[in-house]
């Protein structure tokens, strides 16, 4: 098991952020999606926690077949999958991952949310308690992305918000900058394989520091596009970008319903102790030997999402 606590600070205020991250997540998701690989959501209603209070559960399988090397595609079952599930009881969420070919690999992310830039060294104290854990602070701004991944349309050193006015961001922004808020993320990775474990942990472990680091530099360059959702309408958005994904990938599942009447607490269980990070189809490289490859010179092209202006007939 290895354990590590990431922190991400961004130019916003927590309640601003909690729509930006719904938004963030259901674009993302949709994009990385494309015929039979992607992401489908199989659940997302309201959930009632007896010491969180209400929130919202979500399930999600992550299907990633086409992306594993040629062994693994000889040996693994044709759909295969990483299951996604999300407690979100915002500021404080928990997310797990599992893997329906790996029953000893699992990823638990907690998050918690304040606004300062990051200066909360015991914030995890009572869930991590006596556990060693390495501090790495993620930096939105100056961190180097895979070159696959970069536009600049969503660099926050030249993205400039024309609502917020905020951005562009320089070196040393986190100093000076106000609104800041914190994403603090205790993540931890067991693959309880002999002979792999340390260098497979260390390596999604690495994965997962690209993974937030792109997302949250999105949830900024985005900000023009959501800032002025209600929770409502963000909550609207994610259900029509979910059904459009569903039915990229080639599921059709019925459609699903987000209400507001809460689940009895006592239909499910929760971990007794992140918001959903989304999860690139980059990740099966865990399965493989890390190695140094040439990277994409292109970022893959935005696709068309759902109008959330548009209105219902």
């Amino acid at each position: 098991m290895l354990m590590k606590e990431y922190r991400i600070c961004m130019p916003l205020t927590v309640e601003e952020y909690r729509i930006g991250q719904l938004y963030m997540i259901s674009k993302h998701s949709h994009e990385q999606s494309d015929r039979g690989e992607g992401v489908e959501v199989v659940q997302n209603e309201p959930y009632e926690d007896p010491n969180h209070g209400n929130g919202q559960l979500t399930e999600k399988r992550v299907y990633l077949n086409s992306k594993l090397p040629s062994w693994a595609r000889a040996v693994v079952p044709k759909i295969f999958y990483v299951t996604e599930k999300a407690w979100n009881y915002y500021p404080y969420t928990i997310t797990e991952y599992t893997c329906s070919f790996l029953p000893k690999f699992s990823i638990h992310i907690e998050t918690k949310y304040e606004d300062n830039k990051g200066s909360n060294d015991s914030i995890f104290d009572n869930e991590a308690k006596d556990l060693e854990r390495e501090v790495c602070f993620i930096d939105i701004a100056s961190d180097e992305i895979p070159e696959r991944y970069y536009k600049e349309s969503e660099d926050p050193k030249y993205f400039k918000s024309q609502k917020t006015g905020r951005g562009q961001l320089k070196e040393g922004w986190r100093e000076t900058h106000q609104p800041i808020m914190c994403s603090y993320k205790l993540v931890t990775v067991k693959f309880e394989v002999w002979g792999l474990q340390t260098r497979v942990e260390q390596f999604v472990h690495k994965v997962v520091r690209d993974i937030l680091l792109i997302g949250h530099r999105q949830a900024f360059a985005w900000v023009d596009e959501w800032y002025d959702m209600t929770m409502d309408e963000v909550r609207e958005f994610e259900r029509a970008t979910q059904e459009a994904t569903n039915k990229k990938i080639g599921i059709f599942p019925p459609a699903i319903a987000i209400s507001n009447i809460s689940m009895p607490s006592s239909t499910r269980s929760a971990p007794s102790s992140a918001p959903s990070t989304p999860l690139s189809t980059d990740a099966p490289e865990f399965l493989t030997v890390p190695k140094d490859r040439p990277r994409k010179k292109s970022a893959p092209e935005t696709l068309t999402l759902p109008d959330p202006e548009k209105k219902k007939l």
